[in-house]
């Protein structure tokens, strides 16, 4: 298992969620540290340092070009996520296990999505890229909020709905929620998390 880094704030209480949060490339573990105790009050907060450097950016997996993803290094990260989000939950006996990731830490979500899908009950994946596609799974009973840009470069509106539409094809009660612009985080996402966690307290 790896030994991530990780930043954590305990819970109200022993059932309290877990919740999970992943920073994007270049990030660290308090990207959204704070955020996360705002858009979930209560919850026990996790956030794990991607291991992974880029040019002394911090990233959760390896790639070889914008939107190439090394595979191979993808899949034993995704391992490695699993074992560790399995790890915390079982230190406690949270009624729910939530993730957010944004740009990279969306994708390494999803990614552990994919492989193990019932580890999160509910994800709010902020500007994913996944271009490859994503195995057969059961997401029944889980719920997914997706947002994105119009005119996002990294992650393209039509790749971001395939990613939407996978999720509903596949059991998932999905909410997608667009912005105008780019890549950047905007208030209108933060809030749609808010109202989209606020099931999770």
């Amino acid at each position: 298992m790896a030994d991530y880094h990780y930043r954590e704030a305990q819970g109200a209480d022993a059932q309290a969620p877990l919740f999970l949060v992943f920073h994007g490339t270049g990030g660290d573990e308090n990207q959204f540290f704070e955020l996360a105790s705002q858009l979930l009050p209560g919850a026990r907060v996790i956030a794990p340092r991607g291991d992974v450097s880029e040019g002394g950016a911090l990233r959760y997996f390896r790639r070889t070009g914008e939107g190439i993803y090394d595979m191979d290094d993808l899949g034993l990260r995704v391992t490695q996520m699993i074992a560790f989000v399995e790890a915390r939950r079982a230190e406690g006996a949270a009624r729910q296990v939530v993730g957010l990731g944004y740009s990279n830490g969306a994708n390494i979500l999803a990614a552990v999505q994919f492989a193990a899908p019932s580890l999160f009950d509910a994800s709010v994946l902020m500007h994913p890229l996944i271009p490859f596609a994503p195995p057969e799974a059961d997401f029944g009973g889980k719920r997914v909020l997706i947002t994105g840009g119009r005119r996002d470069p990294i992650a393209p509106e039509a790749m971001t709905q395939r990613l939407s539409d996978y999720f509903t094809g596949h059991g998932a009660a999905t909410s997608l929620v667009w912005h105008p612009g780019g890549h950047e985080l905007r208030q209108e996402e933060l809030v749609a998390a808010r109202e989209f966690l606020a099931v999770a307290r």
